[in-house]
């Protein structure tokens, strides 16, 4: 095998694809990227046997081939190259790649490429296109609610929908439930429950491409975003039935400035930590809430700040990491809190034009 390609682009695949490498497993094979060199393009893919990545990019080929080469030191190595063509070669007696760039020659120990596991060829049947931006930004929003409990999988995933002119995703680890929708008129219908560590994988993407594909197989989910595909398991299981547990009424209504809400939240904290409740004490007379936390090995700290209402008046804690969490995924300048009493959960919304809600279970006072 021997190439020669653009060092910027080879980087910036490797960092792609080396998302799909492990240094966790038994088989050495698994920690190395699978370089394929055939007509005018160099393929790169990457597996874990759970998460497959392949990406083609052009290259000037001399001489086919293919040969496996540990992720980290590929990367490394490419990275560290000045800004010239990367030249890459390797010979069928020797077990090593040499790689050139300018004046700087490294030679790397190389594995069988013939040992590497297939690709998953896999034809998605249900398939949805998004813009980048929109998905990255979804994702964002719900991705740190779901559970890190493990043997609650499908609690680890994140919920797609789409269907009647809206993409939806929602998150919830049992205390918490997150549900962010986009207009998008004419998608079609999609459900499927997607690891949240692999959609932040995706969101994380160098950005570059207008869209992303989404397709199901059986078990699989195929992500296409420009020209590197994802393979990766589906979470099985039925999600729970997060619509019934978001109220049509509220007893109390709330409006806040959501800067101002999020710092007096995070400095009443200062005195606790981060699973320690945050208390709202709401009234409608003076149209404020104070917000407190209390420790008795700590101490005690309270801020009163202005909040438009409506309807009773009304006292209720929450875990103050769920709060922080929830108001870090709000980006209108308005916050709206909805109660039902303290022993009911209560709901943040983003305004209208956000399309957020966020669901918390109080704590007992």
């Amino acid at each position: 095998m021997k190439l020669s390609i653009n060092k910027n682009e080879l980087q910036t695949a490797l960092g792609v694809v080396a998302k799909g490498a492990t240094t966790r497993s038994t088989l050495p094979i698994l920690s190395g990227i699978l370089l394929k060199a055939y007509e005018d393009t160099l393929t790169l893919e990457a597996t874990n046997m759970e998460l497959s990545v392949r990406c083609s990019l052009p290259a000037l080929i001399e001489e086919e081939g293919s040969t496996v080469i540990p992720s980290k030191l590929i990367t490394d190595v490419v990275k560290s190259l000045p800004d010239s063509a990367v030249h890459i070669e390797t010979k069928e007696d020797t077990e090593e790649a040499k790689v050139l760039c300018d004046t700087s020659s490294f030679s790397i120990k190389t594995l069988n490429a013939e040992d590497f596991p297939g690709f998953p060829e896999v034809n998605g049947e249900d398939r949805i296109t998004i813009p980048f931006s929109t998905f990255s930004h979804m994702v964002r929003r719900v991705a740190r609610i779901v559970s890190k409990d493990e043997s609650r999988a499908i609690l680890t995933g994140v919920l797609i929908e789409a269907g009647d002119n809206i993409l939806r995703m929602v998150a919830t680890d049992s205390y918490r439930l997150a549900v962010t929708d986009t207009d998008f008129e004419g998608i079609v219908d999609f459900n499927a429950v997607i690891a949240s560590s692999f959609l932040s994988e995706l969101a994380s993407l160098p950005e570059g491409n207008e869209t992303i594909d989404l397709a199901l197989a059986e078990n699989q989910i195929i992500a296409t975003y420009g020209n590197t595909t994802f393979v990766n398991r589906r979470i099985e299981g039925n999600f729970p039935r997060y619509n019934q547990l978001i109220p049509d009424t509220h007893e109390t209504r709330a409006v806040y400035d959501t800067k101002q809400l999020m710092e007096a939240v995070k400095r009443t904290s200062v005195l606790s930590n981060k699973t320690a409740p945050v208390k709202f004490d709401l009234n409608g007379a003076s149209q404020t809430t104070q917000i407190s936390t209390a420790s008795k090995d700590i101490g005690a700290a309270s801020e009163t700040i202005v909040s438009s209402m409506e309807g009773g008046d009304a006292v209720i804690a929450f875990n103050f990491g769920y709060v922080i969490d929830g108001l870090s995924s709000v980006e209108t300048d308005k916050v709206y809190l909805e109660l039902q009493g303290s022993q009911r959960p209560g709901i943040f919304k983003s305004e209208e034009t956000e399309r957020f809600l966020y669901l918390i279970m109080p704590v007992r006072l």
